[in-house]
């Protein structure tokens, strides 16, 4: 049983365009009726890749052959492309549909050609637009008998298609399922000619990756061909300037992944770029037979479920996702990438399970039925621009009164059960059909995919040897994030995750799940790439799974979990091994009855020590072993002993210091006052080990420009005392006592400075500002009172005073994409290594807070707070009315937050594996030792492992992460954390238990670092062509023999390719042109030391659709994709990339819902530059507020809400985070870089 996703996503050269010419308009220049003017809604519309005419055409197969000979019945399939190379198929040019009449619709035509024409050239030149059916329009025919006549579809639609292309359009469908293999094994089965394919032999598939308002776009906004910024947090910075044509011809080309290219000339069609298909992907020959008629005007019909009118009718045709697999999916084959679709296509498909045909909700046990393959195709030529498509309502009918809703297209939210991609026992394989057969026979109980098109499928007419325009691969029938998150939370949210089980794989990170401690540490505190590791280097070299653990070791713990308890061993400390000094833990085996322990490190023999003895039950456990937590438990505490003390000597309790920079800047901002006022306050909120006891942090305050300016802040005096050094060339403390100080003493003295200090420098006229002197300073304060600490620095320009640490502003645009770039992110002279040594070597952690309003060579004053286990805050243009409440939120979190002091961790394995490499924000003198001088609650230390010998199935693989640092009150302690995972002489078992979202964190930080040694283009590469090996390793070690046109991806790895694209395209690795050097250092510094939530929703945000909230319920409505195709024009949506919260309200929103959030029901009236949702007293209003408290309170940063209106300037930021699409920034839409994907991995096994 083998766990894997299949798709067909193959290249194959380009096939002929049924015109011997590019139609007007695909190459990207503006065209009325192909997209490239304005449309009424003031979209940019255009359509995406299309990379010309290829240069043959192909002929039909023989009727009768049948496609499904050589496959089985039960594999999961999911069409990406078709593979035409073993045996051409011509699905093109077929006669018109013959019974029954067209459904009259108003404008909304498929073609202006009456029935029975064939437009067999270019259209002439005076025709007016001409409608252009949507990219995957597809259509679920839903859950039914599928051998019986199926009742009529409703649908407003227009004349039935009849030509070539708009036959081919329908026949082009993608299938994601999930089955088991026949025993054959994927790719053998006996042809199943005559009978319809039953897909109760499946499980159902159908992702609701959205709800029904979400998925019924009024008017969805433009898709692939907009540009898209890239998918990072938005900085403040101005919006990216929008490149209305980028062409979106090929996902990739061979120079590089993400360089998007110009369709090249007929004649030098190259498969780089994703080829039109010159046949529909799949033979379908619709059986004649009992199939309906949908002749005839359709009923108005009313959809069954409550859903919003829609204006437009057709925005999408897939309530619910991709269509339930069945067999037809198997069909497989090499086939080429197909280009994307239209920019403004809705999304294919719609929230809400599929429906029947007649419009009913599939009953509660019955499986959805398979549309029939080729029920989605690409618009074609001669088809023009859909009319009835959202976005796409040609400029000769801005008035066009909206259609009626389509019963059919959108649908109730989603049910248990219909939810996509179920548990895949077999993976997930993507496939196209028809690459191998021929046209299929007739088969009974298929529904035609559109109103008025009758015998769909029906033996091809004698035009039959035109090949199709080219298609693009459907988005949702390949692998969807949100529904692999929501089948984790339903699957394992409910239960608690017991810790006992050696290498068991934890929920995902974004499942809500209870942790129970029972001898591994919890996955709060670890999560590693893989649960089984390879035995041997030569298995870890071939897979190129990284193996590595993310390591989290003081992370915040739910109410419902207990913290590691504190075990006090007295003078004699914590028990060790003698030889590898692993401390005790369930991994030691007690031998000769409990006088000896067996370390399970080392394999070293050690004494108990006499207090330590215990005798053992008859498993060979001792009798306590349940009372004792380092015996019993993954993750415990040990109170430290004076041995592991600086100089012997047990430790002071640390202090804070504040340095307020005072030049004209800052104070011009409104920075100095809003810090000193919320000082006040915040000294009453110092961190403390019990709540009811005052903290014993000591505080004290420093302000500076060019010059320092200590104060005196002593109980004794009336008035605190300001003296000032002058001398930043020597640093110094001009005085000891009175200068760290206890808040309750000196309360009167330290409330009289903070009032003082803006007053004092209200009329500064100093614009110049140090830094080196100002950190010296802290760490001298620090060294003086022979303390560890934190510094709280708030700077604000670039330090030019002459002074060590001096910078210049060395921002060049041009170095981007050079080979020099590197040294853009490398610190601009040494003197701040030097002085985070310095830092480190005393306990000096630093938190920098940084109001810029130019460049400050982030990459140069982060190296003191990346290197102390500090952070960095940015509040580029800081304005105090907007950012004053995101700043103080920051603050007061930093000043609160747990913590340690003056920090070592170290990671110890048993043998076989070791640890080689370390990310995060600390400093390392040697091999082994993680130095930091704060390690605070959200910091995370991911560790790389390799082997040096091989590891045995029966032991597994052991490690453990010993923390020593010093408590808030002082205390010195030791935070162990044990884990155990398998090991594995099989890779289907190593890709049967990786962590996708743990990879992916650590790939950012592997790459994020790499940009300081190498150029971004060899990075992406890099990364590129590691996750093409692994998945090379399994299609070649794993899958079972199949078409080198399907994609195979491991189940537990089948949302790699996305997540590592928005990797791949972030600003850091390939930045737009309004991304500022400061911002891609600062993310370069966050990603660090960002866990596994945080990079997970910073790669990957979170989409929500307001307008599917139900304010009863506590759970939150179903996400929706990143991908502007799934915006409705009628919703309102909340977007958290774990940085920044976006409210995009569309147009068209319905006035009760902007009441109920804005209190006006205008659009209009709605203020953009709010940032904070007014207090209104209605349902609704309470219960979004409730939504983005929990989310902020969820992310260690503060998340400012930036209210975005539909065609706002501020839209084409919140684009950035629609990570599916293509990025203005060229990085690749999701779509075409699983096309490319899929060609690398087969040039590696080729």
């Amino acid at each position: 049983m083998r766990d894997e996703l299949r798709m067909n996503v193959n290249q194959q050269p380009h096939m002929t365009s049924p015109y011997g010419q590019p139609q007007p308009g695909y190459q990207g220049y503006p065209q009325s009726g192909y997209g490239g003017g304005h449309m009424p809604v003031g979209y940019p519309a255009q359509y995406a890749p299309y990379n010309g005419p290829g240069t043959a055409y192909q002929q039909g197969p023989p009727q009768g052959y049948s496609p499904y000979a050589s496959f089985p019945s039960k594999t999961l399939a999911t069409n990406l492309a078709s593979d035409l190379s073993s045996s051409p198929l011509n699905l093109g040019m077929r006669g018109p549909p013959t019974s029954g009449a067209p459904p009259v619709s108003g404008a909304q035509n498929y073609s202006q050609f009456g029935q029975g024409d064939v437009q067999n050239g270019p259209p002439p030149m005076g025709a007016p637009p001409q409608s252009r059916p949507p990219v995957s329009q597809s259509y679920t025919p839903g859950a039914g008998n599928l051998s019986g006549p199926q009742h009529p579809y409703v649908q407003q639609f227009g004349a039935p298609p009849v030509s070539m292309q708009q036959m081919t359009n329908q026949m082009a469908s993608m299938q994601v399922g999930s089955t088991t293999p026949s025993p054959a094994g994927p790719g053998y089965a006996p042809p199943s000619v005559t009978q319809a394919p039953i897909s109760a032999a499946y499980t159902p598939a159908a992702p609701p990756t959205f709800s029904p308002s979400t998925a019924a776009p009024t008017q969805p906004l433009p898709t692939e061909g907009v540009a898209q910024p890239p998918p990072q947090s938005y900085y403040g910075a101005p919006p990216p300037a929008q490149q209305p044509f980028p062409n979106p011809s090929a996902p990739f080309s061979t120079a590089g992944p993400t360089q998007p290219q110009a369709p090249p000339p007929v004649s030098q069609q190259s498969f780089p770029q994703a080829p039109p298909v010159s046949q529909t992907p799949f033979s379908t020959a619709l059986p004649p037979g009992p199939t309906q008629s949908y002749g005839g005007p359709p009923p108005q019909a009313q959809p069954l479920f409550p859903r919003p009118q829609l204006p437009t009718s057709q925005p999408s045709a897939f309530p619910g996702g991709p269509p339930p697999t069945s067999t037809p999916s198997q069909l497989t084959g090499p086939m080429p990438p197909l280009p994307q679709p239209p920019v403004s296509q809705p999304s294919p498909y719609h929230s809400g399970p599929p429906l029947t045909p007649t419009g009913f909700l599939p009953q509660g046990g019955a499986p959805p039925m398979h549309p029939h393959p080729g029920m989605q195709g690409p618009p074609m030529a001669s088809q023009g621009p859909p009319v009835a498509q959202a976005n796409h309502i040609p400029p000769s009918q801005p008035g066009m009164p909206p259609g009626p809703p389509n019963a059919g297209m959108s649908g109730p939210p989603p049910q248990p059960g219909m939810q996509g991609y179920p548990p895949q026992q077999n993976g997930c394989i993507i496939s196209q059909p028809g690459a191998f057969g021929q046209v299929r026979g007739p088969q009974p109980g298929y529904a035609g995919p559109y109103s008025g098109q009758p015998n769909y499928g029906a033996p091809p007419a004698a035009s039959a040897s035109a090949p199709s325009a080219p298609k693009r691969l459907d988005p949702d029938s390949i692998p969807s994030p949100i529904q692999v998150i929501e089948d984790d939370k339903a699957n394992k949210g409910s239960e608690p995750f017991i810790t006992g089980v050696r290498g068991q794989a934890p929920p995902l990170i974004t499942t809500n799940f209870q942790v129970r401690d029972q001898g591994n540490a919890s996955p709060r505190y670890i999560r590693c790439t893989a649960y089984n590791m390879p035995c041997s280097s030569d298995m870890a070299k071939q897979s190129q799974v990284p193996l590595a653990a993310v390591i989290k070791p003081l992370a915040t713990l739910p109410p419902d979990e207990t913290l590691p308890y504190l075990v006090d061993h007295g003078e004699s400390g914590p028990i060790r091994c003698n030889r590898c000094k692993a401390y005790m833990c369930p991994f030691m085996q007690f031998i000769e009855g409990g006088r000896r322990f067996h370390c399970g490190f080392c394999s070293c023999v050690t004494e108990v020590p006499p207090h330590y003895f215990q005798h053992l039950d008859h498993t060979g456990k001792r009798v306590d072993c349940y009372d004792r937590p380092e015996l019993s438990m993954g993750s415990y505490e040990f109170m430290a002993t004076v041995d592991y003390c600086k100089n012997n000597k047990f430790p002071q309790p640390p202090a804070f210091i504040f340095l307020i920079d005072v030049s004209y800047n800052a104070v011009k901002s409104g920075m100095v006052g809003i810090v000193c006022q919320e000082l006040k306050t915040l000294l009453d909120y110092l961190p403390r080990e019990n709540p009811d006891v005052e903290s014993n942090i000591r505080v004290g305050f420093i302000t500076y420009n060019k010059v320092l300016h200590f104060y005196n802040v002593k109980a004794s005096l009336a008035q605190p005392q300001m003296m000032v050094v002058s001398d930043v060339a020597d640093m110094f403390v001009p005085l000891l006592d009175g200068f760290l100080v206890s808040v309750s003493e000196s309360r009167v003295v330290i409330e009289s400075l903070l009032d003082q200090i803006p007053e004092m420098f209200a009329d500064t006229r100093e614009t110049e500002t140090v830094f080196g002197p100002v950190i010296q300073a802290g760490l001298e304060a620090l060294k003086a009172a022979d303390c560890a600490g934190k510094l709280f620095v708030f700077h604000s320009s670039l330090p030019i005073a002459e002074a060590p640490g001096k910078l210049k502003n060395r921002e060049d645009k041009k170095l981007v994409g050079t080979d020099k770039e590197k040294s853009l992110f490398q610190p601009h002279v040494s003197f701040y290594n030097t002085l985070a040594k310095e830092c480190v070597a005393q306990g000096c952690c630093v938190d920098l807070f940084l109001f810029p309003n130019q460049y400050v060579d982030v990459a140069t004053l982060g190296v003191v707070p990346t290197s102390t286990g500090g952070s960095i805050y940015k509040y580029t243009y800081f304005q105090a009315a907007t950012d004053q409440e995101r700043f103080l939120n920051d603050l007061r979190r930093d000043v609160e937050k747990q913590m340690g002091f003056d920090a070592v961790m170290r990671v110890r394995t048993s043998t076989g594996i070791r640890a080689t490499d370390f990310f995060g924000s600390f400093y390392m003198s040697n091999t082994t030792d993680v130095e930091l001088a704060g390690l605070d609650c959200d910091k995370t230390v991911t560790v790389e492992f390799r082997h040096d010998d091989k590891l045995s199935e029966e032991t597994g693989a052991l490690m453990q992460c010993a923390v020593l640092y010093t408590s808030f009150n002082g205390q010195r302690r030791l935070r162990i954390h044990n884990m155990a995972v398998n090991c594995c002489s099989q890779l289907a078992d190593l890709y049967r238990n990786c962590e996708t979202d743990t990879i992916i964190n650590f790939f950012a930080k592997y790459a994020y670092r790499s940009v300081l040694s190498s150029p971004t283009k060899n990075v992406r590469d890099s990364l590129l062509n590691q996750c093409a090996h692994i998945l090379a390793c399994y299609r070649k070690n794993c899958a079972s023999p199949s078409s080198a046109g399907q994609l195979i991806l491991p189940e537990c790895m089948k949302l790699l390719p996305v997540y590592l694209n928005c990797i791949l395209k972030s600003d850091v690795l390939q930045p737009g042109a309004d991304v500022s050097l400061d911002d891609r250092a600062y993310l370069r510094q966050l990603v660090s030391s960002m866990d596994v939530a945080e990079s997970h929703v910073f790669f990957y945000p979170r989409l929500l659709p307001l307008q599917n909230l139900d304010v009863e319920s506590t759970s939150l409505p179903l996400a929706v994709r990143d991908s502007e195709e799934r915006l409705s024009r009628g919703g309102v949506y909340l977007l958290e990339n774990g940085l920044n919260l976006f409210l995009w309200v569309g147009v068209n929103a319905q006035q009760e819902l902007l009441q109920n959030i804005f209190g006006t029901p205008a659009f209009s009236q709605i203020d953009p530059s709010m940032t904070s949702l007014p207090a209104l007293n209605n349902p609704f209003s309470k219960r979004l507020r409730e939504i983005i408290e929990s989310f902020r309170t969820q992310r260690p940063r503060y998340m400012k809400l930036i209210v975005v209106k539909q065609e706002d300037k501020l839209e084409m930021i919140f684009k950035h985070f629609l990570v599916e699409d293509k990025s203005n920034n060229g990085g690749a839409s999701y779509v075409d870089f699983l096309c490319h994907m899929h060609k690398e991995i087969r040039q590696l096994l080729s």
